[in-house]
C-alpha cells in the first residue's frame, strides 16, 4: 500500500507508532500532508483504506495510534494512565510537530473522526494546520446524544464502561466487542464532560486552576485552519447539537457544518463509524477530498449546509 512504519516520541518520551504514505522523491512544497486523528479507541488500521485513497489522489498521509491504543499500546493497560488531554496535548501535537519537521514546506491538514476533532484544539501546535475535515466530531456530552437512544447510551457508556474500568483498571472494550481496550483516564474523560468540556476539570483528581482551564479553551481559538465538519443524521453521537457545540470552541476558524442523511446518498445507513468504510469511496470520500484539495463544498451539497461561519459560497 506504499506505506512505511514511523515511530514518534511524544514530549514526555512516550513512543507512538504510525504509518506514513509518502510519494517518492523530493517533497513538493505544495503537496499537502494529511494526519488522520482516530475516534476514541479505534485503531489506526481502520483508516488505512482511506489513507491509501488520499495518497492515490496526490496527498502524503500519516495515520497513528494514540497512547494505549493499537500499535501504541503498552504490554498491559491495567492501571495505565492516559487521557484525552494526553492524546491531544502530547500525542497529536507530537505527530503534528514531526510532520512539520520531516516534511518542511508542505501544508499540514487533518482528517479527524469523532474525538479526533476535539483533540485538535488541545494541541499547542494546531496553528500549523491549514485545513481540517472532521467526521462526527464531538466530545460526548450526554445531553447531545440522539434522544431515542440517550438512555441506553447513558447506561452503556456512562455507567457500565466506567464501572468496569474502575474494577479492572482499564476498559476491556475488545473483549466486549465494543471497541479497543481503553485506558481508564480516557474513560473518565469520556464519561464526565458537561455542556462545556473544561468544567470537567473544576474538581476531583484532574482539577485545574481557573487559568489553566482558560488556557485549554484558548487553545481551540488558536486554530486558524478552515474547517469542514461533516455529520450524518443517523449518527447517535454526532447529532447537530453535538457538532455545533464543539465547533463553537474553534472561534477563529472558518467553520462549515455539512449535515447529510443516508437517504440523500441513496444508502440505508451511515452512522458514526461507516464513513471510512471503502463502500463509500465513490459517494462520501470525494466530499473530504474536495475540501482538503480545494477548500470547497460541492454546489450540489449546498442545501445541506447547517451553518457556515463566516458565510461561504459553495463552488459550482
Amino acid at each position: 500500500m506504499n506505506d512505511t512504519p514511523i515511530h514518534i516520541s511524544a514530549a514526555d518520551a512516550y513512543p507512538l507508532k504510525g504509518r506514513l504514505w509518502r510519494h517518492p522523491g523530493a517533497a513538493e512544497a505544495g503537496r499537502p500532508l494529511v494526519i488522520i486523528n482516530p475516534a476514541t479507541s479505534v485503531r489506526s488500521d481502520y483508516y488505512a483504506r482511506f489513507a491509501a485513497y488520499l495518497h492515490a489522489q496526490g496527498f502524503d498521509v500519516i495515520s497513528y495510534d494514540y497512547r494505549g491504543i493499537g500499535h501504541s499500546r503498552p504490554a498491559s493497560l491495567r492501571g495505565f494512565e492516559a487521557s484525552w488531554l494526553d492524546w491531544g496535548r502530547l500525542d497529536f501535537d507530537a505527530v503534528l510537530r514531526w510532520a512539520a519537521t520531516h516534511c518542511p514546506g508542505q501544508p499540514l491538514q487533518v482528517v479527524a473522526h469523532s474525538v479526533g476533532g476535539f483533540l485538535i484544539g488541545l494541541a499547542p501546535s494546531n496553528h500549523l494546520l491549514t485545513r481540517v475535515f472532521s467526521m462526527g466530531a464531538q466530545y460526548a456530552y450526554w445531553r447531545d446524544y440522539a434522544s431515542h437512544r440517550r438512555l441506553s447510551m447513558l447506561l452503556k457508556w456512562h455507567a457500565l464502561m466506567p464501572a468496569l474500568s474502575s474494577l479492572l483498571g482499564y476498559f476491556p472494550g475488545k473483549r466486549l466487542g465494543w471497541m479497543e481496550d481503553t485506558p481508564r483516564g480516557v474513560v473518565r474523560d469520556w464519561t464526565h464532560p458537561g455542556a462545556r468540556f473544561e468544567d470537567a476539570y473544576r474538581r476531583g483528581p484532574q482539577a485545574m486552576p481557573r487559568a489553566e482551564r482558560a488556557a485549554l479553551v484558548q487553545g481551540f481559538a488558536n486554530l486558524r485552519a478552515d474547517t469542514l465538519a461533516l455529520s450524518v443524521s443517523d449518527d447517535e453521537f454526532g447529532t447537530r447539537d453535538a457538532i455545533q457545540r464543539l465547533l463553537a470552541y474553534y472561534s477563529n476558524s472558518q467553520r462549515c457544518h455539512l449535515r447529510l442523511s443516508p437517504q440523500a446518498l441513496g444508502c440505508a445507513r451511515i452512522g458514526h463509524f461507516a464513513f471510512f468504510h471503502s463502500r463509500f469511496e465513490s459517494s462520501l470520500w470525494p466530499i473530504a477530498l474536495r475540501w482538503l484539495r480545494d477548500g470547497e463544498v460541492d454546489a450540489e451539497l449546498a442545501r445541506f449546509i447547517v451553518s457556515d461561519s463566516p458565510p461561504r459560497h459553495p463552488a459550482a
